[in-house]
């Protein structure tokens, strides 16, 4: 019996506990039909934001059409600190630029 009831207690003090702040979404857009083009991004109520875009292409010799990918996110550590990285994916691979980013 003492055992249920200290299940009980350490259940009912964990729910009780602090939840934090709760993460809601601010803004968000997508425009993506399926076909070609995309376009998409959301930003939340704790700072992060992201937006990324993608367009076919073709490269005359490719095997077939690929995607080329730009776009950025942010999101702010602890302190609030803003840290944001602006990418390009294309023929050339992922890259990713920022000022925390090593060069």
């Amino acid at each position: 019996m003492k055992m249920i009831i200290a299940l009980f207690a350490l259940v009912a003090v964990a729910v009780a506990a602090p939840q934090g702040e709760v993460t809601v979404v601010k803004s968000y857009e997508n425009d993506n039909t399926g076909f070609d083009n995309y376009r998409y991004s959301y930003e939340l109520s704790d700072g992060q934001q992201k937006e990324e875009s993608g367009e076919l292409r073709t490269v005359p010799g490719a095997e077939s059409p690929f995607y080329v990918v730009r776009g950025s996110y942010t999101w702010r550590d602890q302190e609030g600190r803003a840290y944001t990285v602006t990418y390009i994916a294309d023929e050339n691979g992922f890259q990713p630029n920022g000022e925390h980013l090593p060069k």
